[in-house]
């Protein structure tokens, strides 16, 4: 594997302050015309963070000084920094230790991204409930192969929450929805967080409506999270998965119409 270059190395000690943080080096950027200038440099630095010419850490140039380099006025620097920071490739600090420095965009906030598309789109209940058939029965393989014990009992831990909360008549899908969210964790797989993340809302969406149809749904949905957690504990994948598919299949037939039992 090709090592990194001298001056995109992290610090080892990841609690070095930012002023030592090594500041990008001069030369680095190329300057760009178009009636989009900003946009440009917002891609250019982007590609150097793919290559990792930058890394999480390094201190970009102050603003002068990528005017000069990307040849473009200050207030499209700022524009291109405001851009950067909303996509969480850039944190701006102020005072005398402050400035444009690099960070690693988290699963939470790229998860957030992904669900204004998702919630902006004409995307319906029951193609939510479609899709979550295909991809939480579709992970229950890697969750049986991986939830550690700490995962099992945090997930015991909620269903006894759960349920005083069903007791109470407090129970509501925000509940539910988190229980799903913990599940998809234990395949201790960021991408997997990241699309559940980003999938938070539609589901929200389609499980209330489903409660509108029947209003009692969390008594038995809150039993059956219990049951799929003691077979993920027994690591029977076929069992969590059916206690799994007769779960959604339950929140699919409410959204598409149909009356059943709690």
């Amino acid at each position: 594997m090709p090592s990194r270059p001298s001056h995109a190395r992290r610090a080892e000690n990841e609690g070095a302050a930012p002023a030592k943080r090594t500041a990008a080096p001069e030369g680095l950027f190329k300057a760009v015309s178009s009636s989009r200038v900003s946009q440009l440099i917002v891609d250019q630095i982007r590609t150097l963070l793919k290559e990792e010419h930058l890394q999480p850490g390094d201190r970009l140039p102050s603003e002068r000084d990528l005017c000069t380099q990307f040849g473009v006025s200050r207030v499209t620097v700022r524009e291109a920094l405001r851009s950067l920071e909303a996509s969480g490739l850039v944190e701006i600090r102020v005072g005398a230790r402050g400035g444009a420095f690099v960070t690693a965009p988290s699963s939470r906030r790229v998860g957030e991204g992904l669900a204004d598309l998702l919630s902006l789109s004409p995307v319906t209940s029951a193609e939510v409930t479609e899709a979550r058939l295909v991809f939480e029965l579709g992970i229950v393989p890697l969750i049986v192969e991986r939830a550690t014990d700490e995962d099992l009992d945090a997930l015991r831990a909620l269903c006894d929450e759960h349920a005083e909360a069903v007791k109470e008549g407090r129970y509501d899908m925000e509940m539910s929805a988190d229980f799903h969210a913990r599940v998809a964790a234990c395949t201790h797989n960021a991408a997997i967080e990241m699309l559940v993340q980003s999938f938070h809302g539609p589901m929200l969406m389609s499980l209330r409506e489903a409660q509108s149809i029947e209003p009692r749904m969390g008594q038995k949905g809150s039993k059956e999270h219990r049951a799929f957690v003691e077979a993920l504990a027994a690591r029977d994948a076929e069992a969590a998965t059916e206690i799994m598919r007769t779960h959604l299949k339950r929140t699919a037939s409410r959204v598409k119409g149909e009356r059943s039992g709690a």
